[in-house]
């Protein structure tokens, strides 16, 4: 089944595949030693982030860490056939719950893009401190339900059902769910090796 829990699993196997050692992966990734133990250990679940950081060190696609199988030809999602969702999170514990990421392609191989159904959770109260992320790479948000917020460096756009927006995510930012009520987006994130 697919879970968080393949994550670290995946980037175990990757990294040993490759004979390369935890602190060669950190020093690569600049990430630290203990957080890709963690990780690796499924104790953590990464952010967005420093899994991109760690793909690219392993010189591997963001979308190896949630395959399930290799598909040559097209991938069809089906509504009813959603996996378990993914939630990625950063050391906040308010964030182990902010997004859920369904994977609408984890069968193509080779693909250079992720586009994924999120569920993203309510604000709760006092968590307007979020921490922005970046890494390289583009990303599109398209909002499906409810009111969104994006925090683009120092700016904030708000989209409704039926907004969009495009954005080089190397600029600092974080998406959220605007108000009491949660959101629903279709986002693809690019990320170049």
């Amino acid at each position: 089944m697919y879970s968080d829990k393949i994550v670290g699993k995946r980037i175990k196997s990757i990294r040993e595949s490759k004979s390369i050692t935890v602190e060669q992966l950190a020093e690569r990734s600049g990430l630290d030693v203990e957080q890709i133990s963690r990780l690796e250990e499924e104790k953590d679940l990464p952010s967005l982030t420093p899994l991109i950081k760690i793909a690219r060190a392993l010189g591997t696609r963001l979308g190896t860490f949630l395959d399930d199988q290799d598909s040559l030809g097209p991938v069809v999602s089906r509504r009813d056939n959603y996996r378990s969702a993914v939630s990625f999170s950063t050391t906040q514990a308010s964030s182990h719950t902010h997004m859920d990421y369904y994977s609408l392609a984890p069968d193509k191989t080779g693909r250079h893009i992720e586009p994924f159904l999120i569920h993203v959770a309510s604000q709760q109260a006092g968590a307007d401190n979020f921490q922005l992320s970046s890494h390289e790479g583009e990303e599109f948000i398209y909002c499906l339900e409810g009111t969104l917020e994006i925090t683009y460096g120092s700016t904030n756009y708000q989209l409704s059902e039926g907004d969009s927006i495009f954005y080089d995510s190397i600029v600092a930012h974080h998406v959220h769910a605007a108000g009491d009520e949660g959101a629903k987006i279709l986002a693809v994130v690019y990320t170049p090796l």
